[in-house]
């Protein structure tokens, strides 16, 4: 399922996709997306999704200062898991902001140097990117004593309304986020909605409604059932890890298709993790 793509404000150094919900934006760095979610210029208490590919820290919190002001940093960030192209941005995000790092517990390992992801899967095809995925790093991250584990009761620190849910499958403890009050969904990469193997639809941003990133994927069976429960909130606006922001008619349906479809739509059919 296809939409129109969304107006958007290029820049030297970044994208910033439509603002489809008044509270929250989307920013594109490279092949990836971060989300600040707050009102800007009602309260200091926003809240970062993700931290971006190594070498956007300045290009973050530009940003971050154009929307809420200098010297206003987040109340924290939440991480919807830990692979390089989100959570880039470390240790010098931590470094000008001295904030907490939010992450499910299975995650924790890979945040805290102490497990490394399985290998990417460049025989999975789709196109370049997928190719070129062995020379992905899967190697941990060391944050220390920043990260900690979100709360047990699914609330999400600082985020009023909004709860994690546990979808795993691209990694052991990816979540993403949901806020039923307006049925807006932060996916991570649990779905996307561009066709991140194939380096032409990355550049031009098609929209599509996407399974997680194949080459990065190791468990397809949980990958399945996390793509099911998302359709099963009938998200009016979801925002993803990659790709543009979808809405309406063409998320629900489209959404609720790729969970019907998943063996065909939504995964590769053969590569090292596909069984």
């Amino acid at each position: 399922m296809q939409q129109e793509q969304p107006q958007s404000l290029e820049t030297s150094s970044g994208m910033l996709g439509e603002n489809l919900v008044p509270d929250i934006l989307s920013l594109t760095l490279q092949i990836v997306n971060v989300q600040f979610i707050g009102t800007p210029g009602e309260s200091s208490d926003w809240v970062l999704i993700d931290a971006g590919m190594p070498g956007s820290m300045e290009r973050i919190v530009e940003v971050a200062e154009q929307r809420f002001g200098s010297n206003r940093p987040p109340k924290a960030i939440i991480l919807t898991h830990g692979h390089f192209d989100h959570v880039g941005a470390f240790p010098e995000l931590l470094e000008k902001w001295d904030v907490p790092v939010y992450a499910h517990p299975l995650e924790i390992p890979y945040l805290t140097g102490r497990e490394e992801y399985p290998p990417p899967d460049p025989t999975v095809g789709g196109g370049l990117l997928a190719g070129m995925s062995f020379l992905f790093p899967n190697d941990p991250i060391q944050l220390g004593s920043s990260v900690q584990a979100l709360p047990e009761d699914g609330s999400v620190p600082f985020l009023e309304g909004w709860k994690w849910l546990h979808t795993p499958g691209h990694t052991k403890g990816h979540i993403s986020l949901f806020r039923e009050a307006d049925r807006v969904v932060l996916a991570g990469d649990a779905f996307i909605t561009v066709k991140q193997e194939s380096l032409f639809s990355v550049l031009t941003q098609e929209p599509i409604l996407h399974g997680p990133p194949w080459y990065f994927t190791p468990d397809w069976e949980a990958a399945e059932d996390s793509v099911r429960r998302l359709a099963d909130l009938k998200p009016a606006v979801a925002y993803t890890g990659h790709g543009w922001p979808m809405s309406g008619d063409v998320l629900t349906q489209g959404l609720e298709l790729l969970a019907r479809d998943f063996k065909t739509l939504g995964k590769p059919q053969s590569g090292r993790y596909v069984h």
